[in-house]
């Protein structure tokens, strides 16, 4: 191998551990967002917003080295596509930080407002899941496992209908006096933020399947169209 090459193959991987050490800091701060939500701790959410910019220019910085890599190293076949997710991949984790982030301002805006034990309960659990789709979506990245990664999206089920077990406890928490209108409507966009999160972690998923196999969602939706075209060009034929 030249010292070229050698020296490409050391900055992507240095790449790929810089996202795996970004992605670890996404997987911390969920639960002390939660934390932070169910205290009404202003200073932790003060923290945490102020923290973001770190984050985000940690991802500026990564993107940029990801076009680099592409425009000086011009890759192909695998390392192509090692390099486009790695790309993908980044925005995720920053776009999940950013839901983090908004989860504090939203401790902010409902302090001083105490909630039901139900409701609490539903959001630690949707937190503690939230938080277990990103760790095995690191874990799929940093173990180029496709099979984890297919499994993120059955294991995005439980936070999806946790969401809506949410959103109904809050109906019930605000026809019953416990929470007022402005309280609910926020509880109602925090419980979205940790969904998304969840949908970010499928993404990564998406994104080590096609780094490792070639595999991506369109192709799924791509197969179908054909079949149907075919199906429709059969009929036409017999018609």
């Amino acid at each position: 191998m030249t010292d070229t090459r050698r020296s490409y193959h050391q900055e992507l991987d240095s790449v790929r551990e810089e996202i795996v050490r970004l992605a670890s800091t996404v997987c911390e701060i969920i639960p002390r967002g939660t934390a932070i939500l169910l205290d009404g701790d202003l200073e932790g959410a003060d923290y945490l917003i102020m923290a973001d910019d770190e984050l985000d220019a940690r991802s500026m910085e990564l993107e940029d080295r990801c076009y680099q890599l592409l425009a000086l190293q011009q890759p192909v076949a695998r390392d192509l596509r090692v390099i486009v997710a790695a790309r993908k991949i980044v925005a995720d984790v920053e776009r999940s930080a950013d839901l983090v982030v908004n989860i504090c301002k939203a401790a902010r805006r409902i302090h001083g407002h105490d909630l039901d034990p139900k409701l609490r309960g539903i959001i630690h659990r949707m937190s503690d899941q939230a938080q277990h789709l990103f760790t095995c979506a690191v874990e799929a990245y940093t173990d180029n496992d496709a099979a984890l990664a297919a499994a993120l999206d059955d294991m995005d089920n439980l936070l999806d209908s946790l969401q809506r077990e949410f959103i109904q406890a809050i109906f019930e928490s605000h026809a019953a006096g416990r929470v007022d209108l402005q309280v609910a409507v926020q509880l109602a966009v925090v419980c979205r933020f940790y969904e998304r999160i969840g949908d970010h972690a499928v993404n990564v998923g998406d994104r080590v399947r096609y780094m490792v196999t070639g595999w991506l969602p369109e192709h799924t939706g791509a197969a179908r169209l054909g079949v149907r075209r075919q199906l429709a060009a059969e009929d036409a034929e017999t018609a």
